[in-house]
């Protein structure tokens, strides 16, 4: 039997698809806390009313959560215990709870893991993705124009990288993720994990969203998407170093500007300070550089 302890705040994962992925743990602990805190109370009921668990549910979520956690504090103060659950999943997994988490714990009260399903870890399970390192980045800006800028800034990450995504944009993050990443990016698709219509599918992120454009229930339910990293030669930091070199030099002497774009890039100095090509507007700045590299200033350099 189940654990569970006075003035304890439980967060229990829930099942994304299939009942069955209820823990043993998981029903235990709903079925003995005071009360449970859920992100929807009407789709937790239906779970509830499923595996025959009877008990009050309060309502908890991004435009209340603030408001309400200190009364759920109170309530773990005075001796009950309560679980919190999200609509599907593991909870606060891009889904609200972190603050009242933090609130319960800056309170001095116990905070419990009741753990299970993930959608974001059962997709990199089977993606054949590399796994050791990778970033969960939840769901993408709804605007292009901030989607395409936050991809950019993930442009060379070098760990594989873990998207979730609606019907509504499927289709239209697939496009940019194409264009921003380049077609030619290895991906999986995973949709509707652990339901009935199941699908998961790798290729190219053009191949992907080639297959997503030509066949409607593909744009159908919920997506995780996992992406494979930049490649991790150095080509990446290298040319993330010239460009930051190439803005850098008009600002700072030429053997400043390549150990600062090192120290950010990760890229060798040296590579960076004689490998910037000279452009119209940086002419200056190169003939800079040779008078500073003649006159033996560059010693500090590897």
């Amino acid at each position: 039997m189940a654990t569970v302890r006075a003035g304890t705040l439980h967060v229990v994962a829930t099942p994304i698809g299939n009942l069955g992925d209820l823990s043993t743990r998981a029903r235990e602990v709903l079925s003995t806390v005071a009360a449970i805190c859920a992100e929807d109370t009407r789709h937790t009921r239906q779970l509830l009313n499923a595996c025959g668990i009877d008990k009050p549910l309060l309502a908890v979520h991004e435009h209340n959560e603030a408001e309400v956690a200190w009364q759920l504090v109170e309530r773990l103060r005075n001796g009950e215990s309560l679980a919190l659950v999200s609509d599907a999943g593991t909870p606060l997994v891009s889904d609200p709870g972190y603050r009242l988490v933090r609130e319960v714990r800056a309170a001095g009260l116990q905070v419990s893991p009741v753990p299970g399903a993930c959608a974001a870890i059962a997709a990199l399970s089977v993606a054949g993705i590399p796994s050791d390192r990778f970033c969960f980045e939840g769901f993408l800006p709804a605007k292009s124009s901030a989607r395409r800028e936050r991809l950019a800034a993930l442009g060379h990450e070098a760990r594989t990288l873990v998207f979730y995504e609606s019907s509504h944009r499927i289709e239209e993050s697939l496009t940019d993720l194409a264009e921003v990443f380049g077609p030619e990016r290895e991906a999986v698709l995973a949709r509707e994990l652990t339901k009935l219509f199941e699908t998961v599918f790798g290729d190219t992120l053009g191949s992907i969203l080639a297959r997503v454009r030509a066949d409607p229930d593909q744009r159908r339910g919920e997506f995780v998407l996992v992406v494979r990293g930049a490649a991790d030669d150095g080509t990446a930091a290298l040319l993330e170093g010239q460009r930051l070199y190439a803005k850098l030099r008009h600002l700072l002497p030429p053997s400043q500007a390549a150990k600062l774009a090192a120290e950010l890039s990760g890229a060798p100095r040296k590579a960076l300070y004689g490998g910037a090509p000279a452009t119209a507007a940086g002419d200056a700045s190169a003939v800079d550089a040779d008078a500073h590299e003649a006159d033996g200033s560059d010693a500090d350099l590897p």
